[in-house]
């Protein structure tokens, strides 16, 4: 049985990462969402939130479970015998971001890492995008799933289902 994580912050969950965790489902047996902490980042959802917004957007996407990630990525891999990060590139710019730290997780952990070409279409999406867009009243419907542009309206509105970023 082969498993893989795709791991990120998820600030929100977006429907690039989405359908980097579905074309990963087709190619390995269980696929983890893996939502990590950053400490140079700034959340604007905590992290039980973006647990239960990775949850409901990923629907029952057959073989895909979501995780807390704590600590070291590699370790936390090794520890629940993961055989690949999965990460998705948007551009050159990512690229030169993941492949160092796939080195290290290599280095650390013996644990490959797959880098995934983000779709074309959704290859301008990002969660700062998104947060950007959504906090200047923007239309985020085309970015993310209805659940995450709730919470945003939810987080940046205060209301709940009744008003809209878009």
């Amino acid at each position: 049985m082969t498993r893989a994580v795709v791991p990120g912050s998820f600030d929100p969950i977006t429907k690039g990462h989405i359908d980097i965790i579905q074309r990963c489902a087709s190619l390995f047996d269980e696929v983890i969402v893996g939502v990590a902490e950053n400490t140079s980042k700034n959340y604007m959802f905590s992290r039980e939130e973006r647990v239960d917004l990775a949850r409901k957007s990923i629907g029952n996407i057959e073989g895909v479970t979501v995780e807390n990630v704590d600590g070291l990525l590699a370790q936390w891999c090794k520890d629940r015998n993961v055989d690949a990060i999965v990460k998705g590139l948007r551009s050159a710019v990512d690229a030169n971001f993941e492949l160092p730290q796939a080195t290290v997780n290599r280095q650390l952990a013996d644990i490959e890492t797959i880098l995934l070409a983000t779709h074309p279409a959704l290859a301008h999406i990002s969660s700062t995008i998104v947060k950007e867009v959504a906090i200047n009243r923007g239309d985020v419907s085309s970015m993310v799933s209805e659940h995450v542009r709730e919470a945003l309206d939810e987080k940046i509105l205060g209301t709940r289902g009744g008003g809209k970023t878009s």
